[in-house]
């Protein structure tokens, strides 16, 4: 059985925004984190302590998501005022290049694996493909007939998912442009949706307070969990693909364990609805933001072994849409996926009950009480969220098997030096891209002031030659 190794501790919490905070992303060096708010900010903040936060003010109203590209040298964010602002997260200037993205709010921006293209999605019903230099428009997608809440690359970059409040969650090919599939949410619409690492299934944050896994390839349910008593906001993968991290308006986020199809922790620590989650890139840290206005960071503590390693060296080129080897369960390690929860209907896990207070925390433990490490830790043990349970409620399909899709970065014959190389050369390019956008933006404003102050002068020859007349 695939378990935690120690309890989930918070790490830190940051107080800087006034407003809501709606969105949260890690950078891929772990040492900075951007947060979007209803404030209408951009923040960055520094996990060392001694190095002080940077507040990007640009967006002319609340920002509704953010996201580092790969290298970290560039950050997106999305906003209410409907526009695309790329700021430079080391820059204090704060300076930005700003594109007019929509004809309504921009709720989600997202880079493509090789940091070259942004999806994003509009309250306008469209989801968009952009070219990071130049901001450069090429296609869009057309088929949603109410707001797109998200859209997501998937890991090879082939596929993009959306969803909206059409309650639909649709899959597009990259390449021809044109919708493979719809999912559709029986109740609720789902407010975020993603991709598993594998690529080779989705999983949907809904408004009736459930978290759905979906299999792309045979286009079934997968996995279902009714865990929250409120809207589930956000949803995030350990990049191990084991565990989905999950944020909700009921003041909670929950820890699944997809290999067992269980619930693994609740944790408490927000004052309101958790409006956004997310992990890090290697799944050592998760960080949280809510309606309490915090960024609270958390450390994850899961025993994955060395896949926090592997994940780092594997290629962006996962073979999502091939059909699955003839085995029945993938092996319990780093590299696999979901595996087929029917054999767990019976079986009972611990779910762990999590609250902090500041930078303590309570869980219950039934029948004791002890101390460990700054916490009082009490488990209650409980039925495990399998889905083969609530399929038996639900009148819902059966689990099927996903194969073991990932593979170590050696069998692909990666050299570690050389992705490393790449991904130099690669932040290079950002900054480069980002100054030339920059000089281009000084350009067009200082033309547009030669082009008034020619003007004036004209004007002024005209005035004084009628003063002259008369």
């Amino acid at each position: 059985m695939t378990s935690a190794q120690s309890d989930p501790t918070l790490e830190r919490h940051f107080k800087g925004h006034r407003d809501v905070v709606t969105s949260v992303d890690f950078s891929c060096n772990r040492k900075q984190i951007a947060t979007g708010s209803l404030d209408s900010c951009v923040m960055i903040w520094n996990i060392k302590t001694q190095m002080r936060a940077y507040r990007f003010d640009g967006h002319k109203d609340g920002v509704m998501a953010v996201q580092f590209s790969p290298s970290g040298h560039l950050v997106a964010s999305a906003s209410r005022d409907k526009t695309v602002r790329l700021w430079v997260p080391t820059n204090r200037k704060a300076e930005s290049v700003e594109f007019r993205a929509h004809t309504a709010t921009v709720r989600s921006v997202n880079f493509s694996g090789d940091g070259q293209s942004l999806v994003t999605a509009s309250d306008d019903k469209t989801v968009k493909v952009w070219t990071v230099h130049r901001q450069k428009f090429l296609f869009s997608f057309n088929q949603h007939i109410n707001w797109v809440r998200c859209a997501k690359f998937s890991p090879d970059d082939r596929l993009i998912v959306s969803c909206g409040d059409d309650k639909t969650i649709k899959l597009w090919d990259r390449t021809s442009r044109e919708c493979v599939h719809s999912f559709y949410e029986p109740a609720g619409y789902a407010n975020h949706v993603d991709f598993h690492p594998s690529g080779t299934c989705i999983a949907s944050a809904s408004t009736d307070s459930t978290v759905r896994v979906w299999d792309i390839r045979s286009q079934k349910l997968l996995q279902y969990y009714k865990v929250h008593s409120g809207v589930v906001n956000s949803l995030s993968f350990h990049l191990s693909g084991n565990f989905l991290i999950t944020a909700a308006s009921d003041s909670t986020m929950k820890i699944l364990d997809l290999l067992e199809g269980k619930q693994l922790y609740t944790l408490h620590g927000h004052q309101g609805p958790v409006t956004c989650v997310a992990f890090s890139r290697t799944g050592e840290y998760f960080a949280s933001g809510g309606a309490d206005e915090q960024l609270l960071v958390w450390k994850s503590n899961f025993d994955c072994g060395e896949c926090d390693e592997v994940i780092r060296r594997q290629p962006n080129t996962s073979s999502s849409l091939q059909a699955p080897p003839p085995s029945s369960a993938a092996p319990l390690s780093c590299a696999s996926v979901l595996r087929s929860q029917t054999s767990d209907s019976g079986e009972h896990g611990n779910r762990q009950d999590v609250q902090t207070t500041g930078h303590s925390q309570v869980f219950n433990r039934s029948g004791s009480h002890r101390k460990a490490s700054h916490s009082h830790i009490n488990r209650n043990v409980s039925t495990g969220s399998s889905f083969t349970q609530q399929a038996q409620s639900q009148s819902l399909p059966q689990q099927e098997p996903l194969a073991q899709t990932q593979s170590q970065a050696s069998e692909r014959g990666v050299n570690a030096a050389l992705a490393s190389t790449l991904e130099h050369i690669i932040g290079q390019m950002d900054i480069l891209t980002q100054t030339v956008s920059l000089l281009e933006h000084r350009l067009t404003l200082t033309e547009n002031k030669l082009k008034e102050c020619l003007e004036n002068q004209v004007e002024l020859g005209l005035l004084l030659q009628k003063r002259e007349e008369a």
